[in-house]
C-alpha cells in the first residue's frame, strides 16, 4: 500500500486533474444526486470511494477529503493525524519520527503539491480540524454540496 501511496503523489498532476473530472461530473449530476437523496446515497458513494481511494492514496475515509490541497498526500496517514504541516519531528532524511521507515506525508505533500498547478498555493490555506462525525461518509458528495452551496 505505501508503494502506492508513493505513485500517486509522484503521479499528483495527472491523479488531480482525474479528481477533478469526477468532481466536475458529480457537480453536473447535482439535480439528479439532490432528487435521489444525498443521504441516501452516502452509502454507496463511500462503498465506492473506500476501496479506490484506499488503494491510490491509503485514504482513512475521514469523510473531508483535501488530497487536491495536499499534493495527493493523505495528511490522515500522518501518525499524529496532522493536517496544517509537519510535525517538529521530521527526520532529516525526510522520515517520520514515528514511524522511521515512511517519509513524512507532508515531505510527500510538498513534492505532489509542486507537481499540480497552484498546488503550492493550495497547500498553503489552513484545514479545519477533523469533523470525526464524518467518518465513513461520502467525501465526494461532500465536495459536490459544498460546490453547489448545498451544505446543510
Amino acid at each position: 500500500m505505501y508503494a502506492v501511496r508513493q505513485w500517486s503523489v509522484r503521479h499528483a498532476r495527472g491523479l488531480n486533474a482525474f479528481y477533478r473530472a469526477v468532481e466536475a461530473v458529480l457537480v453536473a449530476l447535482h439535480p439528479l444526486i439532490r432528487w435521489i437523496g444525498y443521504d441516501r446515497l452516502d452509502g454507496p458513494m463511500a462503498a465506492l470511494e473506500r476501496p479506490v481511494k484506499g488503494l491510490l492514496f491509503d485514504c482513512r475515509m475521514c469523510g473531508q477529503c483535501i488530497l487536491s490541497s495536499t499534493g495527493m498526500s493523505c495528511p490522515m496517514n500522518c501518525p499524529k493525524n496532522l493536517r496544517n504541516g509537519p510535525c517538529g519531528g521530521v527526520r532529516a532524511n525526510g522520515h517520520c519520527e514515528v514511524r522511521p521507515e515512511m517519509k513524512c506525508v507532508w515531505v510527500q505533500a510538498v513534492a505532489g503539491a509542486g507537481r499540480i498547478p497552484g498546488g503550492m498555493q493550495a497547500l498553503q490555506q489552513v484545514q479545519i480540524a477533523v469533523d470525526r462525525r464524518l467518518q465513513g461518509r461520502s467525501a465526494w458528495l461532500r465536495a459536490v454540496r459544498q460546490r453547489v452551496g448545498d451544505l446543510t
